[in-house]
């Protein structure tokens, strides 16, 4: 098995993220889920964000087969303190909802997002954009509108300009679909009200 030191080596100095991504596959294509668990769960020990982005990318590879796996990507994951990681927290979450069917994920879309931390719930709107290009929103659209309107007036501001952003993306291609949707929002509503502005930007120009 690669050590973890030689693994730290080839990732704590990146300043993007593809680099660490490539060498979070190529560990799990040559690793078991269950080594695969022990090493990310070591690496998001460290001090070195980068090398808990690593942990975090891994942990998403191997999530649709290991509830343990995305119970500490929920659990642990989300409570890193540095916005970097909770970036690689979105991609991950989208990668396990790849792997596992956008359709059959659902029910964990649903429990997260409900979650009470907000960077499980962002992990969610914004892991997953643009949303109707995922299988299963690029054919029910609606489906993501309702998802993401629930969290229109959510309590953290994080969540609601990822809410928004999101359903801005939408609007390019369902204009009409977004327009019904916020339509019905009482933007008198200051957190509703910010989160619509950003959700017709693109429908107010048009």
């Amino acid at each position: 098995m690669e050590t973890i030191s030689a693994l730290i080596q080839k990732v704590k100095n990146e300043n993007g993220f593809l680099n660490i991504l490539k060498t979070a596959e190529d560990f799990k294509k040559s690793h078991s889920v269950k080594d695969c668990l022990i090493i990310s769960k070591k690496l998001f020990s460290s001090e070195i964000y980068q090398v808990r982005s690593l942990g975090t990318f891994i942990l998403g590879f191997i999530a649709c087969g290991s509830k343990e796996a995305l119970s500490f990507l929920k659990m642990r994951v989300s409570r890193d303190k540095d916005w970097r990681v909770q970036e690689i927290l979105a991609k991950s979450f989208d990668r396990y909802c790849s792997d596992t069917g956008y359709k059959t994920a659902l029910p964990v879309m649903k429990e997260w997002l409900s979650d009470k931390n907000s960077n499980v719930r962002r992990a969610v709107t914004e892991g997953l954009r643009i949303w109707t290009g995922r299988d299963y929103f690029k054919d029910d659209p609606d489906a993501a509108v309702k998802l993401l309107g629930k969290l229109k007036d959510d309590e953290s501001e994080y969540v609601r300009k990822s809410v928004g952003n999101a359903l801005r993306d939408i609007s390019k291609k369902h204009k009409d679909l977004i327009k019904s949707e916020i339509e019905t929002w009482d933007t008198s509503n200051k957190k509703i009200g910010q989160t619509y502005k950003l959700a017709c930007k693109f429908i107010m120009k048009g």
